[in-house]
């Protein structure tokens, strides 16, 4: 998990769109979510006029830490120690795991564990789950796949050595509209950036990554998408799609546009949420150049390089907050008036960061109240409603939007 900062090894008009989206189709369980937020055309309100309310639903989970929805309405929720929980709001958190894990993962530090889960587009069809941990015996960082329930049948897909610091392991997985995976790693642990791997287009590490797992190439389980933007770069690793982040393990696909939106920690300074278009594969988000938008070592900083911004950033140093939690854009029915919104938090504020684009290209950006106490996931059920994750408590809670009377002179600028 990325909650912990630089603790030592204890510690996202018209026909445009249009052409886009036939080009992009959603998986069915992808499309079936964006479609629930799209019946409406309720106009959406000023981010200042909304707050978010959270109820919660289950509680005495083990360090709950990902969170996905599956077409049947169940949320999965994975536990630290690599057992996978499921939760319906029919009947409650079901008393035994649907899936353990906990043989093959390395839990000896705070931030290793079993890190990220989500089920194959086709999941009604084949019960698969892509999950992302860190393994025995040395927590390398692990890509794999396996049918529901069954253990025994873990498929590792991909590896990156992650052996010297325990912190900084990134773990997410989603896929793409593009029918892609993708998956984060963290820069490698410690602080500072220790192996430069941020801008090093030669290791995985803080980057993330793009491929295709539904064929296998060369000897691989999997096969690296042609036009993803390094596979003709010399000495880079074909499977990079994003570099320059330093620990981005909560990051959220949007199933409208196939936007990711990205929670990147930082090191002390800022802590920062980038979105990325689909057509912005290749883009550097600045680590260890840069944290945010501020320059952090000059010495990783090259003449010439284009960097991306994020979209918004909030402060770190001398606040309540350590740790940005990503989360998603909300795509439900129940708030019409929030479609489109884009909220994360932080671990340790708990603060409701909302982030939505504007059609000039800039951002609206507001913070709406606040989540459960150490947020570790923000993630959507099959409707496009919204849960949350609270580590130590071992809560999930419900998420909605209220409408607010408008603030006077609150919230976070615009950019």
């Amino acid at each position: 998990m990325s909650r912990q900062r630089c603790r030592p090894a204890t510690i996202l008009a018209g026909l445009f769109v249009l052409a886009l989206s036939a080009f992009l189709m959603p998986p069915a369980s992808v499309a079936s979510t964006a479609t629930a937020g799209g019946a409406s055309h309720t106009r959406a309100v000023p981010l200042t006029e909304l707050t978010v309310v959270s109820e919660q639903v289950a509680s005495g989970l083990q360090r709950p830490i990902a969170l996905t929805g599956l077409p049947d309405g169940r949320m999965l929720i994975a536990e630290k120690n690599g057992t996978v929980r499921a939760y319906h709001p029919d009947t409650g958190l079901a008393p035994e795991p649907v899936l353990d894990l906990s043989a093959r993962i390395d839990t000896s530090d705070n931030e290793r564990g079993l890190l990220g889960i989500t089920p194959a587009p086709n999941f009604a069809r084949t019960k698969i789950l892509y999950v992302a941990y860190t393994s025995l015996p040395a927590g390398a960082l692990t890509l794999a796949r396996v049918p529901l329930g069954a253990p025994e049948r873990v498929q590792v897909l991909l590896t990156q050595e992650h052996a010297e610091y325990g912190n900084h392991n990134g773990g997410q997985v989603a896929f793409g509209r593009d029918g892609f995976l993708y998956w984060s790693l963290g820069d490698g642990g410690h602080a500072n950036d220790p192996f430069k791997s941020g801008q090093n287009l030669g290791t995985l590490l803080g980057k993330i990554v793009r491929i295709d797992v539904n064929r296998s190439c060369g000897g691989k389980p999997y096969c690296v998408p042609s036009d993803n933007p390094f596979v003709r770069t010399r000495g880079a690793r074909p499977e990079i799609w994003l570099y320059g982040l330093r620990n981005p393990w909560r990051f959220s696909v949007d199933p409208i546009d196939g936007s990711l939106w990205i929670g990147d920690v930082g090191q002390g300074l800022v802590e920062e949420i980038n979105h990325i278009r689909p057509w912005q594969g290749g883009a550097n988000l600045g680590w260890s150049c840069r944290e945010g938008t501020p320059v952090f070592d000059p010495e990783q900083c090259r003449p010439g390089v284009r960097y991306t911004d994020p979209v918004f950033e909030y402060e770190h140093f001398m606040t309540e907050s350590c740790s940005v939690t990503g989360g998603v854009v909300y795509r439900g029915s129940a708030t019409p008036e929030a479609r489109g919104t884009y909220v994360a938090s932080d671990y340790c504020s708990t603060l409701a960061f909302a982030v939505r684009p504007k059609p000039d290209g800039s951002y609206e950006t507001a913070t709406i109240g606040n989540f459960p106490i150490q947020p570790t996931a923000i993630d959507a059920d099959v409707h496009g409603e919204l849960y949350v994750l609270s580590d130590l408590p071992g809560w999930l809670s419900r998420v909605r939007f209220e409408r607010v009377p408008p603030a006077s002179g609150g919230g976070a600028a615009n950019r």
